[in-house]
């Protein structure tokens, strides 16, 4: 619970993990106009790791039939370039083909720095990732390997999700109602909205619990 206080100058993704929540952050975009920011697919947790914050690592992916003359080529390059507190992003169009995320690579991205990884398509390895609390969000599982399916034809660049773009570098906050992507022009704003509405929440729900009615919580504090 985040603490009654004044707005940082400096919000860290270390605070933010503690405090920040997608639905604040998501509330924050809307009333900077920024109404696209969530995929509204169902990509879920796999290995019981709830939360994830961090900047995004994007991988493209496409579906393929043919040999893959160079398999894992690019995917390797974009594990071996993660940086600290990368979340990886594989952008592959809610493709089920093959399981394109498992233990091994989530061991190479961790080495890197990389924090999670969040999927539009499908995993495997989950019970391995979760001995290893490696936070996936991913739309399901499947046992495929990726070889000659599924592969990665470009990195470090725009991707979408569902019709939302994720670029390099952007602040991402996932958890179990979903996944915000906040672009980096109106990070800092967006992101000190979302920590004043946090306290503000807090002030309204002491108060109710206190015994003030709901509408007069509202008309008070305008939180809901």
């Amino acid at each position: 619970m985040t603490t009654r206080r004044a707005i940082p100058k400096t919000i860290t993704l270390s605070m933010m993990r503690r405090s920040l929540y997608s639905a604040v952050v998501c509330d924050a975009l809307d009333g900077l106009g920024f109404r696209n920011q969530s995929p509204l697919v169902q990509l879920k947790p796999q290995t019981g790791i709830h939360k994830l914050v961090g900047r995004c690592k994007t991988t493209l992916w496409t579906d393929m039939a043919h040999k893959d003359p160079k398999p894992y080529e690019l995917e390797l390059v974009a594990l071996d370039s993660c940086r600290p507190d990368d979340v990886l992003i594989a952008a592959a169009n809610g493709s089920d083909r093959s399981g394109i995320w498992g233990e091994l690579l989530s061991t190479a991205a961790r080495n890197s720095g990389c924090v999670g990884t969040i999927v539009d398509g499908a995993v495997r390895d989950v019970a391995k990732m979760t001995a290893m609390k490696f936070p996936v969000f991913a739309r399901g599982t499947c046992l495929y390997d990726s070889m000659n399916r599924q592969r990665v034809i470009d990195i470090d660049v725009p991707v979408e999700i569902a019709g939302v773009r994720f670029c390099p570098g952007d602040l991402v906050i996932a958890d179990v109602d979903g996944i915000v992507v906040v672009p980096q022009a109106v990070e800092k704003e967006a992101i000190a909205r979302a920590w004043k509405k946090v306290y503000e929440e807090n002030i309204t729900r002491d108060a109710i619990r206190g015994g003030m009615k709901a509408v007069a919580a509202y008309k008070k504090y305008g939180v809901l």
